[in-house]
C-alpha cells in the first residue's frame, strides 16, 4: 500500500464523515482542485465569498467528476454543498495533501481521485442488510435473514468479510446490552489480537470470547492458550462453524474444556430473556441490540455496508 493510499485510509478512518455521502462530494471536488491547480492548496481559496460553503462544491461539479468513471448514480442530491461539516472536511483533506506534498514533493494524485471513486462505488452498493422483523418467524429466523443477506453482499465484496465483521460487532453489540456501555472494549475487524494486548476479540472478566465464522486451528490454540493463563475461553460462530469447532477439538485434550456456541442461538437466548419471554417485545429488543451494533459499527468501521437499516 502506498504512503498516500495508507494516509486516505487513515484520514477516513479518523473522520468517518468522509465516507458519507457528503465526505465523499468533498474528496472529490478537491482531489480534481489539486489536479488542476496543483499542490500545494490554500484552504481559504477554497471557501465561498460568504465563508460558509465549499467553493465549487455542487451536484452538477460531483456528477462530472462521476461520469468519467462510468458513474451515472447520483451521489448527492446537493453535492455536498449543504452537508454539516463540509467546511471542516475540506480543510482537513487540504491539510493533509500539503503535508504529504510537503513530505514527499511528487504525489500522483490520480491514485487519489481512483482512491475516492472507489469509496463512492462501495458506498453506492453499500445499501447493507435490511431487518424486518417478521413475526410469523421465529427470532432466530429473523436474525439469519440478516446474515444471509450479508452474505449476499460479501460474494460480490472482492473478498471482504463482512460477515465476520458483523458477527464480531453484533456480539460486541449484546454483551453491551447485557453489561452496559464500557464493560468491554470494541475494536475494527481488521484489528488483529495479535497486534494488541487481547486474548480474544472480547474479555469479560475471565472468560475470552473469541467471534468467528470458520474456527481453525490457529484459533484453537489461542483458545488453548488462553487456557493456560486461567481463562475460560469461549468461540461463538455460526452454524457451521460449530460442526467445524467440534471437528478440530475431537480427539484433543481441550475438547470438553473450550465451549462452542452458535451464534444465533447465543442472541436469541438473550432476545428472549431481555424480553422476559413476552414475545410481542422481542422485535423491541432485537432492534435495541441492532441499534447498537449499528453504533459499534459507525465507531469502529469505514465501510457503510456494515450498517444494517432498521
Amino acid at each position: 500500500m502506498s504512503e498516500l493510499v495508507s494516509t486516505l485510509e487513515q484520514l477516513a478512518s479518523g473522520q468517518r464523515k468522509f465516507l458519507n455521502k457528503g465526505g465523499l462530494c468533498v474528496g472529490l471536488v478537491i482531489t480534481k482542485t489539486a489536479q488542476e491547480r496543483g499542490l500545494p492548496i490554500a484552504p481559504e481559496s477554497l471557501r465561498t465569498e460568504e465563508g460558509g460553503q465549499v467553493a465549487g462544491l455542487g451536484k452538477a461539479a460531483v456528477q462530472n467528476i462521476l461520469a468519467d468513471y462510468g458513474i451515472t448514480k447520483v451521489l448527492a442530491e446537493e453535492g455536498g454543498r449543504t452537508s454539516r461539516g463540509s467546511l471542516g472536511l475540506m480543510e482537513s483533506y487540504v491539510k493533509t495533501l500539503n503535508e504529504l506534498h510537503a513530505k514527499l514533493r511528487d504525489i500522483d494524485l490520480d491514485i487519489a481521485m481512483n482512491w475516492w471513486i472507489e469509496k463512492v462505488k462501495l458506498y453506492l452498493a453499500s445499501e447493507g442488510p435490511k431487518f424486518n422483523f417478521d413475526t410469523s418467524k421465529s427470532v432466530a429466523a429473523n436474525l439469519a435473514d440478516i446474515f444471509v443477506q450479508a452474505m449476499e453482499i460479501q460474494k460480490n465484496s472482492g473478498g471482504a468479510n463482512f460477515v465476520g465483521a458483523m458477527l464480531q460487532h453484533m456480539v460486541g453489540a449484546k454483551l453491551d446490552i447485557v453489561l452496559g456501555q464500557g464493560a468491554v472494549s470494541h475494536h475494527g475487524f481488521s484489528v488483529a489480537d495479535h497486534s494488541t494486548d487481547r486474548a480474544a476479540d472480547f474479555q469479560v472478566n475471565e472468560v475470552a470470547i473469541h467471534v468467528t465464522t470458520h474456527p481453525s486451528e490457529a484459533l484453537i490454540r489461542k483458545a488453548a492458550a488462553n487456557l493456560r493463563t486461567g481463562l475460560k475461553p469461549l468461540i461463538v460462530t455460526l452454524a457451521d462453524g460449530v460442526e467445524g469447532a467440534a471437528y478440530l477439538l475431537k480427539n484433543t485434550e481441550w475438547k470438553d474444556r473450550i465451549d462452542v456456541i452458535d451464534a444465533a442461538q447465543f442472541l436469541t437466548a438473550n432476545v428472549y430473556e431481555r424480553s422476559l419471554f413476552k414475545a410481542v417485545e422481542c422485535k423491541t429488543t432485537l432492534v435495541s441490540i441492532l441499534t447498537r451494533y449499528n453504533e459499534i459499527v459507525a465507531e469502529c468501521e469505514t465501510d457503510p455496508v456494515l450498517r444494517i437499516r432498521l
